[in-house]
């Protein structure tokens, strides 16, 4: 199994987003192999609560975050069950939240993880390896019409009916690589080339359906603003557009710029986020090369 150590992404930035001070408390929705939170409990004397649905994440985090004692707390859960969290701990409030979403360098640099179409292993791609479905359920199992219909709303690929019929004529499917030669075949080469593969588009709507990624995130951006306490920071980090437009237009509804006005012009109910800063993207020389499609978005609990 990968080390799980790795660079956290825009973590100065970060940093600076959560404005961490002694005394506060954090919760890390994505902990992944603890680099945020690390970085958090260096920062101040603040405790941090690290949540995760991957055993493997969890237990690499915690001996990494051992020397911090109890100032660190992981939780092996999926972050949508945040609220419930901060509820059975006894919190009042919390300080600061992130998340980190998608999948992290470690969990696609495991073959057996299935999450890369660059390294041959199980076409599996689940971030809680004890649920049930995994991505060679659907490719296997799903009808084409399915398989089209997700391609195309998660992976936004244009080609996703000639996908669909090529995984379906092709199965029955065992391993990542064979898959995505399928895959990139029916997708094609564009004129003047291309700087993804054509399997990328692909493989993430698998990704994003196998872990639900995006009602995860739909069911994390009300509760990080129910748990924060007034002041409180929140911090989210997507990879791709599906992501960003929802944290986007959340951001922008709980702070008042879009949604329904009254008769003055005014929200109908007050908002309950200051208005957010612009998003925020790594440097060309970040070190991390997970950060150059990164997007860090931020605001303030009213």
């Amino acid at each position: 199994m990968s080390d799980f150590h790795h660079i956290p992404v825009l973590r100065d930035e970060v940093l600076a987003a959560l404005a961490p001070a002694d005394g506060e408390v954090f919760v890390d929705c994505t902990l992944g192999g603890g680099g945020h939170t690390e970085s958090l409990l260096q920062a101040a004397d603040c405790r941090v609560i690290g949540l995760d649905r991957d055993p493997t994440a969890l237990a690499a985090a915690s001996a990494r975050l051992a020397p911090f004692g109890d100032r660190f707390t992981p939780v092996r859960t999926p972050f949508s069950r945040l609220g419930s969290v901060v509820a059975e701990l006894g919190l009042a409030g919390i300080d600061g939240v992130l998340a980190d979403l998608g999948v992290s360098s470690p969990q696609l640099d495991t073959p057996e993880r299935g999450f890369s179409f660059r390294l041959q292993g199980p076409i599996d791609m689940r971030m809680d390896p004890d649920q049930e479905l995994s991505a060679l359920d659907i490719v296997n199992t799903f009808r084409e019409e399915e398989i089209a219909a997700l391609v195309l709303r998660y992976g936004e690929e244009r080609r996703a009916r000639r996908v669909a019929r090529a995984i379906t004529a092709g199965r029955p499917f065992s391993d990542t690589v064979a898959l995505a030669e399928v895959v990139a075949k029916a997708v094609g080469t564009p004129k003047g080339g291309s700087r993804i593969h054509p399997a990328t588009r692909t493989f993430q709507a698998l990704r994003i359906v196998v872990n639900d990624e995006l009602g995860e995130l739909e069911h994390l951006l009300p509760a990080a603003v129910e748990v924060l306490s007034p002041g409180g920071r929140l911090a989210i980090i997507s990879f791709h557009s599906l992501e960003d437009r929802r944290v986007k237009q959340f951001l922008y509804r709980e702070s008042g710029r879009t949604g329904p006005r009254d008769g003055y012009g005014d929200p109908p109910t007050p908002p309950r986020l200051a208005p957010p800063p612009q998003s925020v993207t790594a440097a060309e020389d970040d070190p991390n090369p997970r950060a150059r499609s990164a997007r860090l978005r931020s605001a303030v609990k009213l």
